[in-house]
């Protein structure tokens, strides 16, 4: 009888183990598995529960010190000495994937080859809390979100593009208790030179002056719009357009564009469906003379009108929530669609026929491991092609066709795991995952041809994005952001900064 009660017990806890919460994430919306794990997500432990999805899934979830679940939905500190925005130049990131959301820096006089050491270190910035977050630049100035565990402070920081150090005369800070969960921040702010907007990991959206960090206004979105905040936190990018704020809120709302000077709504789009959010970011695109904004809900793709948010088609396809990445056009209404694990990599055509618009499927790739999928970043369109790192054989450098055919991979020459990767100045700037080595390649040979290495950060899961700035190369890892000067030999100097102004 002992040894049946036992058999009993063990077998309990096994049923117990296996109805955990499981996870991983997507760094250029959300977050990942890591590549030392295996492809498909594995029951968590007893000991992981507390971490593993915690309570994201639940909006009265507790997202503040005090155990106690904020409630403002709205909160406006100041009307009065707004700041302005600044004139953007091509040299400027202000915000995820770029001005122009393709991942594609307009910086030139960049350096064709490197010596055997690598480019020099410009500055380094240690202590960061556990992230994938990347930073968004304007002028002299780095914007960057952060997190410190031991004081249980989410913040975003002002850092100066010539030396790294604090721009502020303090960082913008709330205290929030945030339990890691594949690390903790992943979003990226973004910013016109005079606002910075910022969505901390409990979906609060933060409206900061650039000139000192202070509070213009902020919204609790699951106050606000009855949101859920993801299972693996907030991924979500917010994008900036003019006057204008455009965020997913699910909820009560799909996506919602709101006045970046008060944060009121100009316009919401209806969800009668009840999506939640995903850990994708929106998309600009126009089709047929029209501009909209995709987005991928948990259900699939959609298309809202930027210029009043009627929702004008939707497209389902099947992914897994931890991975998705942002819809990607193509040109001509076409939109690649592609996420990690089993996801199926996609192209739909969206066109319409008067006032109807539809979204229908025209290539469908192989299922992984035979077809071709992105485990977790956006891939870049440039000249025509599509270039981004594959899921398979731990992340080939990958070649596409505008068809989403293979033309061409690294092979044995490199993998990258997750790593991130930017285009800038006829070169792409790879990060593998697992080693921290930063990779430039020819973006404008027909295979793969390296033209340099340099490694500077540490893994494993250096998964943020890279950032190509005014002849500077901004990398992270998990606790470290690196500065390295990769303007070509004469073109280097300081930046200047009159860009963006202080505050009187």
């Amino acid at each position: 009888m002992c040894e049946d009660a036992m058999n009993r017990a063990l077998m309990l806890l096994l049923i117990g183990l296996l109805v955990l919460p499981i996870g991983c994430q997507d760094p250029a919306a959300a977050p990942q598995q890591s590549q030392q794990q295996p492809a498909a997500a594995a029951p968590a432990s007893a000991d992981d529960a507390a971490t593993t999805a915690p309570e994201a899934a639940d909006k009265s979830v507790d997202a503040g010190l005090d155990g106690e679940a904020e409630t403002a939905a709205h909160v406006v500190v100041r009307t009065d000495n707004l700041p302005e925005p600044v004139a953007l130049t091509a040299e400027d990131w202000p915000q995820f994937r770029g001005a122009n959301r393709d991942g594609i820096s307009q910086a030139a006089g960049l350096a064709d080859q490197w010596p055997a050491d690598g480019p020099a270190v410009a500055w380094e910035v240690t202590g960061l809390g556990e992230g994938y977050s990347s930073p968004a630049v304007v002028g002299d100035r780095v914007f960057l979100n952060d997190y410190d565990e031991e004081r249980n402070v989410w913040m975003v920081r002002c850092l100066d593009l010539n030396t790294g150090e604090s721009a502020w005369p303090q960082n913008y800070e709330v205290e929030k208790r945030i339990r890691p969960n594949h690390a903790i921040t992943r979003s990226v702010p973004a910013t016109d030179g005079g606002y910075v907007f910022a969505i901390d990991p409990k979906c609060e959206l933060h409206c900061l002056d650039a000139r000192d960090g202070s509070l213009i206004w902020k919204t609790f979105l699951p106050a606000a719009y009855d949101t859920q905040i993801p299972p693996w936190y907030n991924g979500q990018c917010p994008l900036l357009e003019d006057d204008r704020l455009v965020i997913a809120t699910g909820g009560n709302a799909l996506l919602v564009a709101l006045d970046k000077a008060t944060g009121e709504a100009i316009w919401e789009t209806p969800n009668p469906d009840g999506y939640q959010l995903s850990h994708a970011s929106i998309m600009p695109m126009e089709v047929e003379g029209v501009r909209q904004y995709a987005y991928l809900t948990l259900k699939g793709a959609v298309g809202v009108s930027a210029d009043d948010g009627s929702l004008l088609w939707e497209f389902p396809w099947q992914f897994n929530t931890a991975v998705p990445t942002t819809p990607l056009p193509l040109g001509d209404g076409k939109l690649l669609l592609t996420s990690g694990y089993h996801a199926r990599t996609v192209v739909c055509q969206v066109s319409r026929d008067g006032d109807a618009w539809k979204a229908e499927e025209v290539v469908a790739l192989p299922p992984p491991t035979q077809g071709w999928n992105s485990e977790v970043h956006t891939p870049i369109v440039y000249r025509g092609f599509v270039f981004g790192v594959g899921k398979k054989q731990r992340g080939l450098w990958t070649c596409l066709s505008p068809a989403a055919e293979e033309l061409w991979s690294s092979g044995r020459k490199a993998a990258f795991g997750m790593g991130g990767y930017v285009l800038a100045d006829g070169k792409f700037f790879v990060l593998e995952d697992r080693t921290g080595v930063v990779r430039m390649l020819d973006a404008t040979a027909d295979e793969y041809r390296e033209l340099g290495q340099v490694k500077v950060l540490e893994g494993p899961d250096v998964w943020a994005p890279p950032v190509v700035s005014r002849g500077k190369l901004l990398v992270r890892d998990l606790h470290k952001l690196v500065c390295l000067d990769i303007a070509a030999e004469g073109d280097a100097g300081p930046v200047a900064a009159a860009n963006v102004p202080n505050r009187e």
